[in-house]
């Protein structure tokens, strides 16, 4: 697929024959229904790519330093996003994934006219082309692919936002490597499972940091409990990841017959289900008067009342190689490094390197959790290991019997 004007041409009377309303669109057969969503998505990507063609422009004529005689300012709007928001209708994300996307693609452009026009200029000098190519931004190939047609704009802002930007840790190079094998894979994914394994990626280039983010995150915890003036009380508050997916797992085993959750054998947990199903109170105001009941027992409900017959949990994922890396011993703490005081020795007295970090995932959420947190939840609970092959199916659940999976 290309960007060429032929083509959209063709994409757009592809789309045209399909019809001009919903009974045209009821009348056509399971195959055309097929090819015609097809035809529409090929349409809308060449159209998305010249939004943010678009964008950038307006970005650029826009830009701060042009002060009030920017396009934007001209129109007046204090941002080029404000300008194609009120034009577009769109969300302020999609402007802003627009303008991001639209950027990239026109710096790419740039940097590749020079170097092209450097190497065919009549004795062209290999110091100032290997100057332009230094330039070019390491998310080059994300902007190509955009231009070419193989990549949609959602994709390539889910690699962009998912990968992140150059740092102390993670070089231009490693970015690169990481896109080029990225790149080979989404053709079969969509937006948001390229923004997961983008971010997967990140974390496997960064694992030293996982453990500072992990902090960060906990520290930005609050709770906010205040009364408004009619008397009623509002509860507002951000949780860490490992916290946060236990309050979820929390109300989710609360409300999960509303939610078409698991179907109970237990003859008392499913009438409680159908009790729930039946309940006339809304889904959220069932779960307001769970978190008080929850409070007025301070936690030691009858599972069978509260829980829908099951304790809530939060599961988390890591490799046996993660696992296996906890020391037992307590000369060294949960990060595998010497305690303070202490220094890491091998068999002749050697230093010892320090081991690389690794990670885990809580199942559900994209961030990632550090070895120190895994230890601590090994400590805590312990694990059920599940095998899996290259092609991601289970081979070994780690019982004799299967009961379902």
């Amino acid at each position: 697929m290309t960007n060429s004007a032929d083509d959209l041409r063709q994409a757009t009377d592809a789309v045209a024959r399909l019809g001009a309303s919903c009974a045209d669109y009821e009348a056509l057969a399971d195959a055309q229904v097929l090819a015609g969503q097809k035809q529409i998505a090929a349409a809308r990507r060449l159209l998305e790519t010249r939004s943010a063609w678009m964008a950038a422009t307006i970005a650029r004529r826009s830009r701060p330093e042009l002060g009030h005689s920017g396009l934007a300012a001209q129109q007046g709007f204090v941002s080029p996003e404000a300008l194609i928001q009120k034009v577009t209708g769109s969300t302020r994300n999609d402007v802003y994934k627009l303008v991001a996307v639209g950027t990239m693609m026109a710096e790419t452009e740039v940097a590749d006219k020079l170097i092209e026009a450097a190497l065919e200029s009549p004795g062209s000098d290999a110091g100032l082309v290997e100057a332009f190519v230094a330039k070019v931004p390491w998310q080059a190939p994300i902007a190509r692919a955009v231009t070419a047609g193989t990549l949609s704009v959602d994709a390539a802002e889910s690699i962009r936002a998912g990968l992140g930007q150059i740092d102390a840790a993670v070089t231009a190079k490693k970015l690169g490597d990481a896109l080029e094998s990225l790149l080979a894979e989404v053709a079969s994914l969509n937006a948001d499972e390229v923004f997961k394994r983008a971010r997967h990626l990140r974390d496997r280039l960064d694992e030293a940091g996982i453990a500072d983010r992990e902090k960060q995150a906990h520290d930005d915890r609050f709770l906010r409990v205040y009364r408004l003036g009619n008397g009623n009380v509002r509860l507002n508050g951000l949780f860490a990841p490992e916290d946060g997916e236990f309050v979820l797992s929390t109300f989710d085993s609360i409300t999960s017959p509303r939610r078409g959750g698991v179907r109970f054998v237990d003859k008392d947990k499913a009438a409680w289900a159908k009790r729930m199903q039946d309940d006339p109170r809304s889904t959220d105001q069932i779960a307001a008067d769970a978190l008080v009941q929850l409070l007025k027992i301070a936690g030691e409900a009858d599972q069978g009342k509260v829980f829908g017959g099951r304790r809530p949990a939060v599961r988390v994922i890591a490799t046996e190689n993660v696992i296996k890396s906890a020391r037992p011993d307590h000369s060294a703490d949960r990060t595998g490094q010497p305690l303070p005081g202490q220094a890491a020795q091998g068999a002749q007295g050697a230093p010892v390197p320090a081991e690389p970090a690794a990670h885990g995932q809580i199942e559900g959420n994209p961030v990632p959790i550090s070895q120190k947190t895994i230890d601590r939840l090994l400590c805590d609970t312990g694990t059920r290991g599940i095998q899996f092959d290259d092609a991601g199916q289970i081979i070994n659940l780690g019982r004799d019997e299967r009961l379902f999976t």
